[in-house]
């Protein structure tokens, strides 16, 4: 089996807790960490410890080596376009953490300049592996709900927050931090259809002691498409779904534990054409639509996670696409549609920068 030499740049929240820990307790024997680059010392104590691996300062180190196969870049959000740019240029395959980049053209060129290079790059989109969604997917694309007309999707909670991630000169901010992911699986489930529009987009800055947002509303639609509502907060105490999807013939909600439906077989009951005229009871009172319909409820408990099996997932994809030339399910045009959303999104609700 040919193994994977990886480097991975930053061993913050993502570098270390997400991509580091995955190939820590990884058995499959694909994966091999050779390098690790962070500017904190105890860090790159603990990585050479963990991994057996050089370790470096700087990332520009890594240039003289030829044995690395994929580098990952897990750096600030604002660093994920040069430092992703710098490594494309000199040769490197990326993993870059998301989001992909602050602006639309920063995507574009990244892309173009994988494309001039030969080198494979890859946006860190692993909630589209997410054991919920991929069910969710599977019950939307199976037709047993009809024509859906709108999808909610919430991430929230209740947290105050006052790191970097809240800080616009850092990248920060919900929707760059955690609108990726639901971002991603919106454009999912529209086809990631390139007319694509922000019809309505509201920030505001409540629980953060920095200058970014921390409660975002986006509403989503296509031609011929359900309307998506996404809304990312930080001032939601009561979290009662993720998922809430209203269509043609019943519903689902979901956490990322648990989905239900509740849907009927237009079949099983009797058709209903108009009636123009008033309707009336069996002793001609009037009344008003009422039928009992015979409702079939599912309930499927989710296990593992975007942070297990989705990761786990995403390098798969990875280690398939580079030594096998696979096509990647998840590709980085994808990820270049949703910065051009989130772009606009800032555009239209500018927030003084103030750090």
């Amino acid at each position: 089996m040919q193994q994977m030499r990886i480097a991975i740049i930053g061993q913050g929240r993502s570098g270390h807790d997400i991509h580091s820990r995955f190939l820590l307790g990884d058995d499959s024997g694909r994966y091999k960490v050779v390098a690790v680059v962070d500017k904190i010392a105890d860090r790159r104590e603990r990585a050479a410890g963990e991994f057996g691996c050089d370790t470096y300062e700087d990332y520009h180190e890594l240039f003289a080596r030829n044995d690395v196969d994929l580098v990952v870049n897990s750096t600030f959000s604002y660093m994920h376009y040069p430092v992703t740019l710098d490594l494309l240029e000199h040769g490197f395959n990326v993993l870059v953490e998301k989001p992909f980049a602050m602006r639309y053209d920063d995507c574009r060129k990244m892309i173009d300049t994988a494309d001039k290079k030969g080198c494979k790059l890859f946006v860190f989109q692993q909630s589209r592996f997410a054991p919920y969604y991929t069910k969710i997917r599977e019950g939307v694309d199976s037709g047993v709900l009809g024509r859906i007309v709108q999808i909610s999707i919430r991430f929230g909670g209740f947290a105050r927050r006052w790191d970097w991630q809240t800080s616009q000169r850092f990248g920060g901010g919900s929707l760059y931090n955690t609108g990726p992911h639901p971002l991603d699986q919106a454009l999912d489930l529209l086809g990631f259809d390139e007319n694509v529009r922000l019809i309505y987009s509201k920030f505001d800055k409540l629980n953060v002691s920095g200058d970014a947002e921390d409660y975002v509303k986006l509403l989503l639609t296509a031609p011929n498409k359900p309307l998506i509502d996404i809304e990312i907060s930080s001032c939601d105490a009561y979290v009662p779904f993720v998922y809430h999807i209203q269509a043609e013939h019943g519903s689902l909600k979901a956490s990322m534990t648990n989905i239900d439906y509740k849907y009927y077989i237009p079949s099983d009951e009797p058709a209903r054409p108009l009636i123009l005229e008033p309707l009336r009871g069996d002793k001609g009172q009037p009344i008003y639509c009422s039928e009992k319909l015979t409702w079939h409820e599912e309930n499927i408990k989710i296990e593992g996670s975007a942070f297990d099996v989705g990761t786990s997932r995403y390098y798969d994809m990875v280690y398939r696409c580079v030594f096998e030339g696979r096509k990647p399910e998840i590709e980085p045009w994808q990820s270049m549609l949703q910065i051009k959303l989130s772009e606009q999104a800032h555009i239209d609700n500018p927030l003084p920068i103030l750090f």
